[in-house]
């Protein structure tokens, strides 16, 4: 069964819909710019909503491992996904000593990672265009056929541009274990629907 990531959780109505809808990680997003930023004590204060269900997962953008540790002092996190160089990354894990995935924007072939590196896991989405002020997807999809024959280094997500729509296609292109939506569960920008939130967890759970 396709695992789901639903990501820039800011709420508690749209945290409870990921929790009862059977999410497997909840992303929180420590970067300020983005429409979605939490700070630690919000996200911390939407966590404990329930100590069962999804793992967490804190989204930062080139961070400084003193604002992450800061950060892991309010809230327990079980991921890192971080926006950064493969060095970055490297150092970030050692110096936490917990899962880091890498986030990695693609265009072709050449652009997907194929070697191990200090990554626990990829986060795989479409390169940001040039001069984008957010990293990641921005709500773009690409062309998923690229994946086919990728033999990942490690575990890894599929995202950007997902939606309810489009999910099961992007699975069965792309064969993607896990798949990460933000945007493709919101009515305005920033603003999750937990309605969507629920229709698309189905939607991947079933494109198995």
């Amino acid at each position: 069964m396709t695992k789901v990531k639903i990501c820039g959780i800011n709420d508690s109505a749209s945290f409870d819909a990921a929790v009862e809808g059977g999410a497997d990680w909840i992303g929180f997003v420590f970067f300020p710019p983005s429409p979605r930023f939490v700070t630690p004590d919000h996200a911390a204060s939407l966590s404990r909503r329930t100590a069962r269900g999804p793992l967490r997962v804190g989204l930062f953008v080139k961070p400084v491992i003193a604002d992450i540790r800061a950060a892991l002092s309010v809230v327990h996190l079980d991921v890192l996904q971080i926006y950064d160089t493969t060095e970055r990354v490297a150092a970030i894990g050692a110096a936490l000593a917990m899962p880091i995935w890498h986030a990695i924007g693609v265009a072709t072939e050449g652009d997907l990672p194929r070697t191990p590196t200090a990554a626990a896991g990829f986060v795989i989405e479409a390169k940001a265009p040039e001069g984008a002020r957010q990293p990641g997807g921005n709500a773009a999809t690409f062309d998923w056929r690229i994946l086919r024959g990728w033999h990942a280094p490690a575990p890894w997500l599929l995202a950007g541009g997902l939606t309810v729509a489009n999910v099961r296609e992007a699975v069965a292109i792309s064969g993607a274990p896990a798949v990460d939506v933000s945007s493709g569960v919101e009515t305005n920008r920033g603003l999750k629907s937990p309605a969507l939130i629920r229709a698309f967890i189905d939607a991947a759970k079933g494109s198995a």
